[in-house]
């Protein structure tokens, strides 16, 4: 009859012993986990106001906080399951080789996600910019982690992987401030090259939207059979760039035509047999 109570006795002092060996091991993993949590959140907020005085993109931003917030809380969950008793090395084992597994089974995304960092952090560009890269020509709309999308001249969307846009050659046309519009007008030989440059100069100030400074050139680019070509040289804002373009190409072309500057003639050449 007393064995049962003996062996209730029995898993009473074990569970009683147990108890006593685990519940500082728990308290202290309970307040490690506590103390780790304000500490994460005060390095969080550390970082946010870094990151903005530093006037880090809203976008990489928000992918550092939570990556580092969400990397301090792992490490503090392995530290807490490994002060309670709980073996962590086959646990960061598993992490390790499925962060091994994702990371090749993802190096193109991963690349391309480096690549944005990259953007963000050194900024060759902004959103509103002017740029030419990997054989697109474009005005930058948004800037993502893993792709940068571009409106062009047409009106299209093009969307290209930050990999490429790190690794590659970028123009940007608005860094600094003004950008050049090549032009080219036919001219011919028998037509006055100051008169043609009056004119067009005139037009050029005439534009509202060329700069005067630097101020606008017109110049002689080159000799062919039939004439020759005047480069004209206007500066503008990168935002105004095709309203300058098409503006001075049209309004250039009725100048001369009322001025009576005539351009290139076409010359045809008849070839004779030799007399005897």
């Amino acid at each position: 009859m007393n064995e049962p109570l003996s062996n209730i006795d029995t898993w009473m002092n074990k569970a009683m012993e147990l108890i006593v060996d685990f519940a500082p091991k728990l308290l202290m993993a309970l307040v490690v986990l506590w103390v780790g949590s304000l500490i994460i959140r005060g390095l969080a907020r550390v970082l946010g106001t870094v990151l903005d005085r530093r006037g880090v993109e809203p976008t990489l931003k928000r992918f550092l906080h939570s990556l580092v917030t969400i990397s301090l809380r792992i490490l503090l969950f392995i530290t807490v399951i490994g002060m309670v008793g709980i073996q962590t090395t086959s646990f960061v084992a598993i992490i390790g080789a499925a962060g091994l597994a994702v990371g090749l089974a993802l190096q193109g995304t991963l690349a391309n996600f480096a690549g944005g960092t990259l953007i963000l952090l050194f900024k060759p560009y902004k959103v509103g910019d002017l740029i030419e890269a990997q054989g697109v020509l474009g005005n930058v709309k948004e800037i993502q982690i893993f792709t940068t999308v571009l409106t062009t001249p047409e009106n299209k969307t093009a969307i290209i992987p930050n990999g490429p846009m790190a690794n590659g050659n970028i123009v940007n046309y608005s860094a600094e401030g003004r950008m050049r519009v090549d032009l080219t007008f036919g001219l011919g030989y028998a037509s006055s090259i100051p008169q043609a440059r009056e004119v067009l100069l005139r037009v050029m100030s005439a534009h509202p939207k060329v700069l005067q400074d630097p101020a606008p050139a017109v110049t002689v680019g080159k000799l062919n059979v039939e004439g020759l070509e005047l480069a004209v040289r206007p500066w503008c804002d990168p935002k105004d760039y095709w309203d300058v373009y098409f503006g001075i190409y049209e309004q250039g072309l009725i100048a001369l035509h009322q001025a009576g500057v005539k351009g290139p003639q076409p010359s045809m050449h008849v070839l004779t047999e030799p007399r005897n």
